[in-house]
């Protein structure tokens, strides 16, 4: 198989959960894999290394890595800072992302909450004079942090009252989510300022498009009807796309065709099309709109490479024009197949060929 490039049509990302690393290269995901100048950027090579072993042939990792000044991992998914900044506690495991606690504050605490100075507050605060020190030993910084998303960083502060919120004081629910989408961009700007990247944490694909997209971590939209997606929640991301662009947005859940409609009145230049959405009504709703189409990580564990193939080929049907669409597997887990994966990539090397 030709080696796949990163500007090349039909671009492939692979993420692999924290415990494939975990026990395929020895990994640990405590605190010092993500607030450990050394750690990270020895795990970092590491890393690039075992990409390159696996799935060298996809485009993925580097034969001969090198150190160098990241201040966040570029290899798994998962977003803490956000929550951390608004007083969540992190608690931190050797192979899982890390978990914002719940924090259930009162109505009283929640009305009160004003959006702090990021720079002050842990883990930035801890970060930032990171990024200082290395960017003075190097001359420049890579990486990003994972900055999360609107209602993902409200249901740590709020727990399920969140939602019984949307009825019975809206109110207090949109004033929360504006806080929070200040400061996500706030973070956002100053990372993308710093290394250029805001979002590859979120999903690799933007490295493909533009490294420094802004994607918005949209995944607990699914939990929401499109009419309280818009009464609620649209508003503040109009303001969000207005302070940062490029654009994204991450919808992880199956039912993006249901809101696409409405995401279409933001300037988006990319969206996540979770596994289940109605691919060609994406489309339709977004028809500018790069598609990054994500295969179902449960099914790349447990299925055969037919099963895999048949997925894949199944969205790019829908997907057209190619020339604005993407393909990826985020999360997936310790026992993957490798045979699924290339399965997967023969499929789309296949559409490569139709497409040149």
């Amino acid at each position: 198989m030709k080696p796949i490039t990163a500007d090349q049509f039909l671009p492939i990302e692979l993420v692999f959960n924290p415990n494939w690393w975990h026990q395929s290269a020895g990994i640990s995901f405590d605190r010092a894999f993500y607030l450990d100048p050394e750690t990270r950027i020895r795990n970092d090579v590491a890393m690039r290394r075992v990409l390159h072993q696996r799935f060298g042939q996809l485009g993925m990792g580097e034969a001969d890595p090198q150190p160098r000044p990241i201040i966040g991992s570029q290899h798994v998914a998962g977003g803490f800072v956000i929550p951390a900044l608004l007083g969540a506690e992190i608690w931190f495991q050797p192979d899982a992302a890390p978990q914002p606690l719940p924090m259930a504050l009162t109505m009283d605490q929640i009305e009160a909450l004003e959006k702090p100075d990021f720079r002050t507050l842990w883990p930035m605060s801890e970060l930032i004079p990171q990024m200082d020190a290395l960017e003075a030993e190097w001359g420049y910084l890579t990486g990003g942090l994972n900055t999360d998303g609107l209602l993902n960083a409200a249901y740590h502060l709020y727990g399920q009252s969140l939602f019984l919120d949307f009825y019975e004081n809206p109110g207090r629910v949109r004033r929360l989510l504006d806080i929070i989408g200040e400061l996500i961009v706030d973070v956002a700007l100053y990372l993308r300022q710093r290394t250029g990247d805001c979002s590859v944490a979120v999903n690799r694909m933007t490295e493909h498009i533009d490294p420094g997209l802004f994607l918005h971590a949209n995944c607990s939209v699914q939990m929401i009807s499109p009419k309280s997606y818009r009464q609620m929640h649209l508003e503040t991301e109009k303001s969000m796309a207005a302070r940062i662009q490029p654009y994204g947005i991450h919808h992880c859940g199956s039912n993006l065709h249901k809101i696409a409609p409405i995401y279409a009145e933001l300037p988006l230049t990319m969206v996540d099309v979770g596994w289940g959405s109605d691919v060609a009504a994406v489309r339709a709703a977004l028809p500018g709109t790069f598609l990054n189409l994500r295969l179902n990580p449960v099914r790349m564990l447990n299925g055969t490479p037919q099963e895999i193939a048949a997925d894949t080929e199944m969205l790019l049907k829908s997907a057209g024009p190619l020339e604005n669409a993407g393909i990826c597997c985020i999360n997936m887990d310790f026992g993957t197949p490798d045979e699924n994966i290339y399965a997967m990539a023969q499929v789309v090397e296949q559409y490569r060929k139709l497409g040149a």
